[in-house]
């Protein structure tokens, strides 16, 4: 194994590709309400394209895990931010062409399953502290989601080349992140033989804890920033002419910049404190994003994207901590990948919220996940998770956490 670079260097260049493929990811976000006049798409073919990004990312999750824990980090993470790229290219034909749209976002999801997991597991080795690391892991991909669409939002509303501009800038990130990657040091010796093709990663002392902790946490992680930044902007889109993609871009901007800023209150409060705030924030949100559609108020959606990149923020960073605490050192890769498989269930919800409403009055459907929402918080709050996520850490201890215990 070459000798590793300072842990601090190497750090920031696995943190950039992260942030590169997070960036890439979001930009057909922003661009989705132009897509939808181009192409003449109905609201649930729009939010199919725009959730067939999970059709490509859950399976690659399940299966990159346990092949990085077997193979190594960097032979999956450097060849599928190659990918990244070439996601990029085929989305600049999306304007003019539905499949290159499905194409494209297919292939942004599978890179993302892969990056995002082995990346985050890589990271938790390279820093040597998992809470931290999962802090920056999150930090990574919440500051690329949050510059991607932001970006893209601006450029497609008022620059020229609209629709091709903001991939441009994608395509400079990751080739700065490919001048990085290659350099970073292996953490995983290579195994031989194949294994197990899939593996959740979940150690068996573990599960009642994961069961009832992470699994409830995990699908509101990307459910609230999912709809922060479809189903609101498009419910308000016919009294937003001329500034739709302006809106749509700085609604996700918001949403997943308050998500970075939040991340170090898990810190301080412990994951377990903070996971029943993140579901009862993103309910307010959700709450808030009604009242935006039922009064006709675009800038209603400024506050409750705040509330729902708390939400989001919150969640993402419980989770991963959380997760981090139960898993076996030999499979972190394939757990981690089972949390962010979770998760990424949430990219889901606007299909169903547009599936069950008529055209784009998503009120009732919206509300109903508000609800949800509540529920979930009351279950984390009350529920026997958190007491048992506390005792599977304290069980081992010599993971450095740096939260204080949490105590009900």
């Amino acid at each position: 194994m070459p000798p590793a670079r300072p842990a601090t260097h190497a750090g920031l260049g696995l943190w950039l590709g992260m942030f590169a493929v997070a960036f890439g990811t979001n930009v057909p976000v922003a661009l989705l309400l132009s897509y939808r006049v181009h192409l003449e798409l109905t609201p649930t073919i729009l939010m199919i394209a725009f959730a067939v990004y999970a059709v490509g990312l859950v399976p690659a999750l399940l299966l990159a895990g346990p092949a990085s824990d077997r193979r190594g980090r960097k032979a999956l993470v450097l060849p599928f931010a190659v990918l990244a790229a070439v996601a990029s290219v085929v989305l600049l034909w999306a304007p003019v062409s539905l499949p290159a749209l499905l194409v494209g976002r297919f292939l942004q999801g599978a890179v993302s399953g892969v990056v995002f997991s082995v990346g985050s597991a890589w990271l938790a080795e390279i820093v040597g502290d998992h809470a931290a690391a999962s802090r920056r892991a999150a930090a990574a991909m919440s500051a690329g989601f949050c510059l991607g669409p932001l970006t893209a939002g601006v450029l497609g509303q008022f620059a020229p080349a609209p629709t091709t501009l903001p991939y441009m800038v994608h395509l400079v990130l990751i080739a700065g992140a490919l001048v990085l990657l290659p350099r970073i040091a292996e953490t995983v010796e290579r195994h031989r033989g194949r294994g197990r093709l899939i593996n959740l990663g979940v150690p068996r002392p573990a599960r009642p804890a994961f069961a009832t902790f992470v699994a409830p946490l995990a699908p509101w992680v990307f459910t609230f920033p999912a709809v922060s930044v479809t189903v609101l902007p498009l419910g308000l889109q016919e009294v937003m002419v001329g500034f739709e993609l302006v809106v749509t871009g700085v609604v996700a901007g918001i949403t997943m910049a308050v998500g970075v800023a939040v991340q170090p209150v898990v810190a301080r409060l412990g994951a377990v404190r903070a996971a029943p705030l993140a579901t009862l924030s993103g309910a307010a949100g959700l709450g808030l994003g009604v009242t935006a559609i039922a009064l006709g108020l675009p800038w209603v959606l400024l506050p409750a994207a705040v509330l729902l990149g708390v939400g989001y923020g919150l969640a993402i960073a419980s989770g991963l901590t959380a997760t981090q605490w139960l898993a076996d050192p030999a499979h972190r890769g394939a757990l981690v990948a089972t949390f962010y498989a979770l998760t990424y269930l949430g990219f889901g919800a606007p299909v169903v919220i547009s599936a069950v409403s008529e055209g784009t009055s998503f009120l009732t459907a919206l509300a109903a996940l508000a609800g949800l929402a509540v529920i979930a918080s009351l279950w984390l709050r009350f529920g026997p998770g958190g007491r048992l996520v506390d005792e599977r850490r304290r069980a081992t201890a010599g993971v450095a956490t740096g939260e204080a215990p949490h105590r009900s």
